[in-house]
């Protein structure tokens, strides 16, 4: 299976950046192919709601940004995961600006499986990252193949390492 991780913290060795890591290797050992893509570090803006990408644009979004290195990725991924921390109860800005900007092609046209990966420095601060994640799968009629959180005493263990390779066998 083709798999693409998007990875939106902006801290390089930080929790999400471990929990994306340890799935790309788990995926990796299963035979996956794996592209883990820091988006964090990527300019990449947020949709303008021009509407060029569903006019003019025929799908392709009318900026030239980091995005246009991530739309041949999505356009071949079979599974999504989202890797992200939690900042003020929901996804980071880092990770929404390329979910806003699969507007342009409307959805990525192989995926069939969706994962979130999460973490926080405070427990039961979820729900709205969850929220959007679960909105996401149903609008886009993606399979919820799981989700793991890590608060902070949870963090780089040799637990979340074990729900994460739960997570590759429902691959």
């Amino acid at each position: 299976m083709n798999i693409l991780i998007l990875q939106g913290s902006p801290r390089a060795n930080g929790n999400t950046a471990w929990m994306a890591e340890e799935f790309r290797k788990a995926a990796e050992a299963a035979g996956h192919k794996v592209t883990l893509v820091n988006v964090a570090h990527k300019k990449i803006a947020g949709c303008l709601a021009c509407e060029y990408c569903h006019g003019k644009g025929d799908g392709a979004c009318i900026q030239k940004d980091a995005m246009q290195e991530l739309y041949p990725l999505l356009a071949e991924a079979e599974a999504l995961v989202i890797a992200s921390p939690v900042y003020y109860f929901t996804l980071s800005a880092q990770i929404q600006a390329p979910i806003q900007r699969m507007y342009a092609p409307f959805k990525p046209a192989k995926v069939k499986k969706m994962v979130l990966l999460l973490s926080s420095n405070s427990p039961n601060v979820y729900d709205g990252a969850i929220g959007q994640y679960k909105s996401m799968c149903a609008f886009f009629k993606f399979e919820d193949a799981g989700i793991v959180t890590a608060k902070a005493d949870e963090q780089k263990t040799d637990a979340t390492r074990e729900k994460i390779d739960a997570l590759i066998a429902k691959l």
